[in-house]
């Protein structure tokens, strides 16, 4: 049941959205006069440390498209002020693939997944060494060991505890987070002990929502997760997934709740609807509306750390650089089951844009690592066809013969 980094494929808006092109539209350079006074609304409760109201909430994901780049703007700033122009880089290990007994509906390591994913149980402290290795030279400051499943027994605890200290020998300045699902009594306190700094559990979706995406655990199951993490010492990371049929309310309750926990930081991932999965063809985002959700999770988390988890490529496209602009932390290479676009480009992306990945260890050169991408990669598909032709399960690094995509 891990997360989304969990596993990643993720929540969006009850009717579909219409197809926008990949680009910003040919806005005014000023906003309406209702969207700029809503706006500057959203902008000076954040600075004042307060969220916006519930009306101004839901009316920053009414924006029109024309209107979206002005709220990414004022959220920027928030951004900047915070975390000038650095992106935190992270890299996800999948320790254990499918097998899973949960019926995540958007997950493609759920039970009865049909989506032809790679599995394999837990892997050794020794390939986690080696993910993490690849994972410096990619640049990032922060590895994710994630495993499906309900919940790790005790035993899987020591294995992870085992992966930590092969980590922590090779890379001490490495930030390890682990993403192992519902924790028992005890289990957030032995990741404490054995070095683990934070532990993700995404609430997902609303509570009202929940119901509707999985049957085998509830919203409140995920709450007392990220509640034992914490009171264990280690870093609370909960976000959300969207683009699973939710409505602006549930966009606006998730993350209302999520302030309440006060998470270190916030993954928001964007479904990504794999074939196989219950919510395949779920094709309701628009790169608008991933702008217009990442800003107000700016405006509600003005000097958290915002991650764009799982679906950046497939949602935000051509648009990434601009989401950059709200969030300050992304995924560098691939993600559970699926593949990220190739390491390398996520640097170039950086570059291209002004922004410097942080903590990167001085020692290691960026000397092209990463899979460049599949022939024809250049080609700029748009709309539903754009997303479908970024999907790829992933066939390389741990579980395969193949290296991974750093």
């Amino acid at each position: 049941m891990t997360d989304t980094i969990d596993h990643q494929e993720s929540p969006g808006a009850r009717a579909a959205a219409p197809t926008a092109p990949d680009t910003p539209p040919n806005a005014p350079t000023t906003p309406s006069s209702g969207a700029a006074d809503l706006i500057a609304r959203c902008e000076a409760a954040a600075t004042a440390g307060q969220a916006p109201t519930r009306d101004d909430a839901l009316a920053v994901l009414g924006l029109s498209d024309a209107d979206t780049v002005a709220a990414v703007a004022a959220a920027g700033r928030l951004r900047r002020a915070t975390y000038a122009n650095t992106v935190k880089m992270n890299f996800l290990v999948n320790l254990k693939s499918g097998l899973c007994p949960e019926d995540c509906h958007y997950c493609s390591q759920r039970r009865g997944s049909e989506a032809g994913i790679m599995t394999y149980r837990t892997v050794g402290a020794d390939v986690v060494a080696d993910a993490a290795e690849r994972a410096v030279r990619a640049g990032a400051a922060r590895v994710c060991l994630v495993a499906s499943g309900r919940g790790p027994t005790d035993n899987e605890v020591e294995q992870v505890a085992d992966a930590v200290l092969a980590v922590r020998d090779a890379h001490p300045g490495l930030e390890v987070c682990a993403c192992l699902g519902l924790l028992a009594d005890g289990q957030a306190e032995r990741l404490a002990d054995a070095g683990v700094d934070a532990y993700n559990h995404n609430l997902n979706t609303s509570e009202a929502h929940y119901g509707d995406i999985c049957e085998t655990h509830g919203f409140d199951d995920r709450v007392a997760t990220v509640e034992a993490a914490k009171h264990a010492g280690l870093s609370p990371c909960s976000g959300a997934l969207f683009g699973m049929g939710e409505t602006d309310d549930d966009v606006v309750d998730v993350g209302f709740f999520l302030r309440g926990l006060d998470p270190d930081s916030v993954p928001i991932n964007f479904l990504i609807p794999v074939d196989g999965t219950p919510m395949a063809g779920r094709w309701e985002l628009t790169p608008q509306r991933c702008l217009r959700i990442l800003a107000l999770y700016r405006f509600l988390f003005p000097t958290t750390e915002i991650r764009i988890a799982g679906g950046r490529e497939v949602h935000l496209r051509s648009v990434q650089g601009l989401a950059l602009e709200v969030a300050n932390s992304i995924f560098v290479g691939d993600y559970l089951t699926t593949e990220g676009q190739a390491a390398n480009a996520d640097l170039q992306l950086l570059a291209d844009w002004g922004f410097e990945p942080l903590e990167l260890p001085a020692c290691e050169a960026h000397d092209g690592a990463g899979d460049p991408g599949p022939p024809g990669s250049s080609t700029v598909p748009s709309g539903e066809d754009a997303g479908r032709e970024l999907v790829r399960i992933r066939r390389r690094g741990v579980g395969s013969d193949v290296p991974p995509n750093a």
